[in-house]
């Protein structure tokens, strides 16, 4: 008998609609009305070809655990083949020793210029892929907040929809009589997996980008490196050396000043990171998801297609007018972004004086490059709504100068003691009055009596003065 007609034994390879049906659904996988939905929809009469590429597209969707409101690991991997699709290489000796080189180096000028210590960690120089990596964990807090509330809006969304749906509506070959809410119930594990899943590649995508842009570890002004170490990328500063006619040394060691200096504030004043964090998941927590939108959205695109429902979702998520609370906590965010970045602009300044024969055209590229953002910065501000870039940066960086030249380096960086004694928002527009303030409250050189005393006044007046 010819082959042709030879049974042919299963092969174990081959996706089976059942089996498949398990994988995907789990403790779901024995409710009839959904097998015979699926069934009905013909999936059970696909090839073994069509069937395996929709078995793959699905356990993309799915690949987040059962509760996971973000896949990290799947993030992590988007992140990873967004920046190997841009071009990325690992580091030789040669560029880790450079690396450490300028960060010694940094820490030394700026021992002259600043009464914060340096942690003591030692430098390090990553590939984009490596940023990717260290800084994930972090990313995965800032987002959380807004990852839950994209999964309750598109399960929300899918049960309105098939909700609203009559007889006629339904797809074809549906048994008579199913009960479209129990089978909703059914689904929404799923959904809520497939969201997860979703929200992650997106996450990996923004985060990709951003790793293809940064010049070093903390350079969006959040303390994104776990252990306060001084991190550089040496591919993108040999990039962004490109064109400012200056040598990449001088230009690697500018960077690296910043980075040691940004490092030394959230090592050395503790409470200043967790502020910044809180205030992320502060304005990512009230965060409102257009509903209307996403379920437009998923009207118009096949569910079984998971690159088509991320590009369908990814400019139809939030609501383009922040709540009040959202409006207090961007408030927050971006006077504290604007005090850091303020902060290092004025200490950066101070440290390469006298060092670097172009740090002041350095300084002034990066705060061009800070001011016009790029589509890395871009794409992570349509992902959770919210820019990172200090909008006041000139304000921030005019209030420490007036108060070094004022009360000297002890003033500037005393005024991090404490959250109720930094300068506020309304600081920022009265800068020498804020100087006064800790001026008079300081009735000499007592730097200490002065923030006890604007401590008291704070106390005794609306509370707490942090911005």
């Amino acid at each position: 008998m010819s082959d042709s007609l030879t049974p042919q034994s299963p092969d174990p390879d081959e996706p089976d609609f059942q089996k498949m049906l398990s994988e995907l659904l789990g403790g779901n996988a024995d409710n009839p009305q959904l097998a015979e939905a699926l069934k009905a929809m013909g999936i059970d009469r696909l090839d073994p070809a069509a069937m395996g590429m929709i078995s793959a597209q699905l356990k993309a969707m799915f690949s987040s655990s059962p509760g996971e409101v973000f896949n990290t690991e799947l993030a992590t991997d988007v992140a990873r083949k967004t920046v190997s699709a841009a071009g990325d290489t690992s580091l030789g000796a040669t560029a880790r020793r450079e690396v450490e080189e300028a960060a010694h180096v940094a820490g030394l000028w700026l021992d002259d210029v600043t009464q914060l210590a340096a942690p003591g960690v030692a430098a390090r120089a990553w590939s984009r892929a490596e940023w990717v990596d260290q800084t994930m964990p972090v990313w995965r807090t800032l987002v959380e907040p807004v990852a839950a509330g994209v999964s309750a809006a598109i399960v929300a969304a899918m049960r309105g929809q098939m909700g609203s749906l009559d007889a006629s509506q339904l797809p074809p070959g549906l048994p008579a009589g199913m009960d479209v809410g129990a089978m909703m119930s059914q689904m929404e594990p799923m959904l809520a997996r497939m969201s997860a899943s979703m929200f992650g590649a997106q996450v990996g995508q923004a985060v990709g980008a951003l790793a293809g842009d940064l010049l070093s570890g903390t350079e969006v002004g959040l303390p994104l490196v776990e252990g306060h170490a001084v991190a550089l990328l040496p591919a993108n500063i040999a990039a962004f050396a490109e064109g400012l006619e200056v040598d990449l040394s001088e230009v690697r060691l500018y960077i690296a000043v910043r980075e040691a200096a940004r490092v030394r504030l959230f090592a050395d004043v503790p409470w200043l990171g967790p502020q910044l964090i809180a205030a992320v998941q502060a304005y990512a927590s009230d965060i409102s998801i257009d509903t209307e939108q996403i379920e437009s959205a998923l009207q118009s695109v096949d569910p079984t297609d998971p690159a088509a429902m991320q590009s369908a979702l990814s400019d139809s998520l939030f609501t383009p007018e922040p709540s009040p609370a959202q409006r207090a906590a961007l408030g927050r965010l971006e006077t504290y972004l604007a005090l850091v970045e303020g902060w290092v602009d004025v200490v950066a300044e101070r440290a390469t004086a006298g060092h670097l024969p172009h740090g002041a055209a350095l300084g002034e590229a990066v705060r061009r490059r800070r001011a016009s953002g790029g589509p890395a910065e871009r794409l992570f501000s349509s992902l959770v709504g919210l820019e990172l870039r200090p909008r006041r940066l000139r304000d921030a960086a005019n209030l420490w100068a007036a108060l070094e030249s004022d009360g000297g380096v002890a003033a500037r960086d005393g005024a991090w003691a404490h959250p109720d004694v930094a300068p506020t928002a309304a600081d920022l527009d009265d800068p020498l009055g804020y100087v006064e303030r800790v001026r008079g409250a300081r009735g000499g050189d007592d730097l200490d009596a002065a923030l006890d005393a604007i401590l008291r006044e704070g106390e005794s007046g609306s509370g707490s003065g942090s911005a």
